[in-house]
């Protein structure tokens, strides 16, 4: 495999350490006034060796889920938490042949990792976490790591689309979703903030262009309904997922959260979920969590906050309104909902400071 060496010049290193100081007064404000809310997570959450429990997944650990708890420590300015987690990940799931990491965790087995493939968007926060750590806590030897994973998902997860080669797309991963000239996609998969930060930190550009090219994919399936989870691609266009859930459910909600996180709150996939959001929820009703993406037929609700809380950055974002209906953070909830809720909290005060509770 074709790697790159870290890049040690000023202009990259400089570029990585001004974005780190351009967030550092947010970073800083929610350092202090949210550290309970952090603590709770990691009490509910984070095992005393780094490992990030779903607690909701049989207590399996995912490279997502690592990926996804050391970017908060960032925001948390928590470089012991991050250096657990880390190490945790470097033993537990680096154990492919290329710099990409294993999945999926599972404990009380035999063989805990039964399926070595990857999952690019666990790689991509994983990578994206390094980075903001070699800024913020002034370790270099994560910004070389996060440069072997940039190559390796530049190399095996960003391919060109069936029929139109020059526009890339971002693969699953590695193995097993390519097939018969289909392509099939996960959108939430895509984090253009992510994606950006991490290309201008290793000059991986093939990251910042399929994010750009992920954008306009987004903005194409919003404009038919709602963005599914999954979906396939063929030469002929997008059309539901043969293999994988086709309905816009757990995977999604993360789509209007990500674009929002990355400024992107205009996007017409953060409008078309705000109106779904705003004809669905009741203030004493649960949350529009499977929804039939054409004709928006609510098939599963839930009542945990963290979807409550994604829905209500969603709308107010799109609205550009004062005040956004987001619950108190609780850790009495599933692992996945409680993170989505600390990561829309970092949204409302990174990008949309309008969106602050009141």
């Amino acid at each position: 495999m074709k790697r790159r060496t870290l890049l040690t010049s000023a202009p990259a290193l400089g570029a990585m350490v001004l974005a780190g100081q351009a967030s550092g007064r947010a970073r800083d404000d929610l350092a202090r006034t949210a550290r309970p809310l952090w603590q709770a997570w990691k009490d509910a959450f984070l095992a005393s060796d780094g490992r990030v429990i779903d607690t909701l997944q049989d207590q399996a650990s995912h490279s997502e889920g690592q990926g996804y708890g050391m970017v908060l420590a960032t925001y948390f300015d928590d470089a012991d938490a991050f250096r657990r987690m880390f190490q945790w990940t470097e033993r537990t799931l680096a154990i492919r042949p290329d710099p990409l990491l294993a999945w999926r965790w599972l404990p009380g087995q035999a063989n805990p990792i039964p399926d070595r493939n990857n999952a690019s968007d666990g790689d991509l926060f994983y990578a994206w976490a390094l980075v903001r750590a070699a800024a913020i806590f002034g370790e270099r030897s994560y910004l070389r790591r996060a440069q072997e994973i940039a190559d390796a998902l530049a190399e095996s997860c960003i391919v060109g689309m069936p029929g139109n080669p020059d526009r890339k797309v971002l693969l699953p991963a590695v193995h097993g979703f390519s097939h018969d000239g289909r392509l099939t996609i996960n959108p939430s998969y895509y984090m253009p903030l992510a994606m950006r930060e991490l290309a201008v930190a290793t000059g991986v550009s093939t990251l910042a262009t399929c994010a750009q090219m992920g954008e306009t994919l987004l903005d194409a399936l919003a404009r038919e309904g709602l963005v599914p989870d999954w979906v396939d691609i063929t030469a002929q266009g997008m059309v539901p997922s043969e293999m994988m859930p086709a309905n816009t459910g757990y995977e999604a909600v993360r789509v209007p959260l990500f674009l929002i996180w990355s400024r992107l709150e205009s996007h017409m996939a953060v409008r078309r979920m705000a109106t779904h959001y705003e004809r669905h929820l009741k203030p004493d009703g649960g949350v529009p969590m499977v929804i039939e993406p054409m004709s928006g037929v609510v098939l599963e609700t839930s009542d945990d906050p963290g979807y409550r809380a994604v829905a209500g950055l969603t709308i107010c974002s799109s609205a550009r309104e004062l005040g956004a209906a987001i619950p108190p953070f609780t850790s009495d909830q599933p692992y996945y909902p409680a993170t989505l809720q600390l990561f829309a909290m970092i949204a409302v005060q990174e990008k949309s400071p309008e969106c602050v509770p009141i």
